[in-house]
């Protein structure tokens, strides 16, 4: 037997349930990993609250952890019992002691990174991935928008702006998380309860705006992301932490400059298992030589048995950086 999380019904993070269950052995082309370190993402909250919906409930929760693999399918022949092994795209169900994850959504755990950093960092250093090099190839002495600049995504964004040469602003909540972007390689923050972003953002440029804003917001900073965009500028919205952006005018596109617009996800960028070995490499290789530093607090690493008391301190916007939940 083993412990996991489930829900039964879509809602706030009280639905979420610790239980206990008899694990299967993996498909033939699965294995099975004991997990070492689990990463929590915002995107689990689009789930439990419905905001993404899920196929079958009860269901699991999240897609990220780090641990060593215990059983491997039939038809695994790259990957052995006792190997060190991270993923972050696997199905619903990594708040789990265990859990069958499909080969293809595997990568190798180099020994010179922990289960902790690994899990604290994959999915998310996955996202800078794309959304640097892919949805907008970000080149040395940009200067660019980065919204959530001290959550999790954002202070991997920052170090990585940073290794590549270029400018990163980052919108921030408070002066403590300003004084933690500009500390991970913000070149300069903007602290959007007390400034205006968008005065900032034109001062920033000496009047020219930014060609690419990355939005994981959501409803709060829509307009002003626009508003940010120099003509025919991009609008990357990949998050909806203060809600989905709803009812969208498309004509707002034109009249601010013939901009454009896109949705990602990782989904629709790392899709192969040789797309994955590449960025997670890229990744691994950064955070090994120092470029990028992994450091989860103490206080926002849970047990797995308190996943709700999880949920409701991410939401809350009180945390900075990555969060765990510990098996």
């Amino acid at each position: 037997m083993a412990k996991h999380i489930i829900f039964s019904a879509t809602g706030g993070p009280e639905v979420l349930k610790y239980s206990e269950f008899s694990p299967v052995d993996p498909a033939p082309d699965e294995v099975q990993v004991e997990n070492k370190a689990i990463g929590i993402n915002y995107i689990d909250t689009y789930v439990r609250s419905g905001l993404y919906p899920t196929a079958n409930l009860p269901s699991g929760l999240g897609t990220e952890a780090a641990g060593i693999v215990t059983k491997v399918g039939s038809k695994v022949s790259y990957i052995k019992i006792g190997d060190r092994v991270a993923y972050a795209q696997s199905g619903l169900g990594a708040y789990s002691e265990v859990h069958n994850v499909p080969t293809s959504k595997l990568t190798i755990l180099p020994d010179t990174i922990s289960f902790e950093q690994a899990a604290a960092s994959l999915l998310k250093g996955l996202t800078v991935y794309y959304l640097f090099y892919q949805t907008y190839k970000i080149l040395e002495g940009e200067t660019f928008l980065f919204h959530a600049a001290a959550g999790g995504v954002g202070l991997i964004a920052c170090q990585w702006a940073k290794a590549l040469g270029a400018k990163l602003i980052g919108t921030v909540g408070s002066d403590e998380k300003a004084r933690l972007a500009q500390n991970a390689g913000a070149w300069q923050t903007i602290n959007y309860n007390r400034e205006n972003i968008v005065e900032r953002v034109l001062e920033l440029t000496n009047g020219q705006k930014v060609d690419v804003v990355y939005d994981s917001v959501g409803q709060a900073t829509w307009l002003d992301s626009l508003d940010s965009l120099a003509p025919r500028g991009l609008m990357v919205s990949f998050g909806n932490a203060s809600g989905a952006v709803t009812g969208v005018n498309v004509g707002l596109l034109n009249q601010k400059g013939s901009l454009f617009l896109t949705r990602p996800s990782i989904n629709g960028y790392i899709t192969t298992r040789e797309e994955l070995a590449e960025a997670s490499k890229t990744l691994f290789d950064f955070i090994a030589n120092g470029k990028i530093k992994v450091d989860v607090p103490e206080n926002q690493k849970f047990p797995l048995i308190e996943a709700v008391r999880a949920h409701q301190i991410l939401e809350s916007r009180a945390t900075h950086g990555s969060s765990l939940l510990i098996p």
